[in-house]
């Protein structure tokens, strides 16, 4: 495991092809200076030991200082010691539905991007929870286990779309049915499902499976978004609108949140259903929820040590300025020989 501490150095890696442009453009017009001051073959008995393998070494080498230099300043560390660590939390699954109808843009950006900002801000908020993702559609499918590494995720989260799942529909029953196989404790009785979707189910058994979800100790929260009176669903190529998604009979579908199916989800799971268009009232409201629940003490393995290694990586940019200070641009006898660009010619 490895920390960068300073990361606003890496923009001082942007002096890098600076220096290369700046290279290029000398080259260019030295060239086309010669050019008109005497021909090629008077050049090159003029000045017989000009390199520009030299020139181009040294810039690699004067390059990789810098790089070198840069990563000294931003000081990356290095994890020494794993040790365990007693936390306390409740463990969280976040069902995602990555079904079409999350293409609206009934609400912006569009529904699926909205959903992933509510996940990815209630996260920032969580402490010492635990947290997995699930994403569904016509099926659940498994994102992440539950886990608390917190920046694992939100990069799962990030990945997901809605060409992940080929089996289209909003079977939120699979979902719910996934997530009861998340939890590891079967004594554990704070379990939070959290699910975001526009409430599209078109089955029946999502009312029945929450009602066994609840009786293991699992508290369903649904968070709907999307409007009531609905969008169409666009069909989208470089992000340009091709058209919107039709129905057997040539009529555009118009997709609108079914808030009542999620209210039903979670008062049958001892939850509570959450309006999903303002982010900040989302999350207060759970991080509310949160801590009126009871904690769940458990093992979780961190890195508690870290040694800083910039000393490596100032050691080596000082070896290449080293180079690129003694580094002539003449030909030596070796280079002479190679003949490189064929600059003998």
């Amino acid at each position: 495991m490895y920390q960068l501490e300073e990361k606003i150095w890496f923009w001082l890696l942007l002096v890098i092809p600076a220096i290369a442009l700046l290279f290029l453009v000398l080259q260019i017009w030295k060239h086309q200076t010669q050019k008109k001051f005497a021909d090629k073959k008077l050049l090159n008995r003029l000045s017989p030991d000009k390199s520009l393998f030299k020139s181009i070494l040294k810039l690699v080498v004067l390059s990789l200082a810098i790089a070198c230099f840069v990563i000294a300043l931003v000081n990356p560390k290095i994890g020494t010691k794993l040790e365990t660590v007693k936390r306390q939390g409740v463990d969280i699954v976040f069902a995602v539905d990555v079904s079409k109808s999350m293409l609206a843009e009934d609400i912006a950006p569009n529904r699926l991007e909205k959903s992933k900002q509510l996940v990815t801000q209630i996260v920032n908020n969580l402490a010492s929870d635990r947290v997995g993702i699930i994403a569904y559609a016509g099926k659940a499918f498994p994102q992440l286990p539950i886990t608390t590494d917190y920046a694992s995720a939100k990069m799962f989260l990030q990945s997901m779309n809605t060409d992940m799942l080929s089996s289209q529909g909003t079977a939120i029953n699979e979902a719910i049915q996934l997530a009861r196989t998340y939890y590891d404790d079967e004594e554990q009785t704070n379990r939070v499902l959290i699910i975001i979707s526009d409430g599209e189910d078109h089955s029946d058994a999502s009312i029945d499976i929450a009602e066994a979800a609840a009786e293991e100790g699992i508290k369903i929260f649904t968070i709907g978004v999307g409007r009531e009176k609905g969008g169409p669903i666009p069909i989208k190529r470089n992000g340009i609108v091709l058209n919107y998604k039709k129905d057997s009979q040539g009529e555009t579908v118009i997709t609108k949140l079914n808030k009542e199916t999620l209210m039903a989800i979670a008062e049958e799971a001892n939850g509570q259903y959450i309006d999903g268009n303002n982010t900040n009232k989302v999350v207060e409201t759970i991080r509310d929820i949160l801590n009126k629940m009871d904690k769940k003490e458990f093992e979780a393995k961190q890195f508690a040590e870290y040694k800083d290694q910039f000393q490596w990586f100032l050691g080596f940019g000082l070896f290449f300025l080293f180079i690129d200070i003694f580094l002539l641009e003449r030909k030596t006898a070796w280079l002479r020989r190679l003949n490189l660009f064929n600059e003998n010619l």
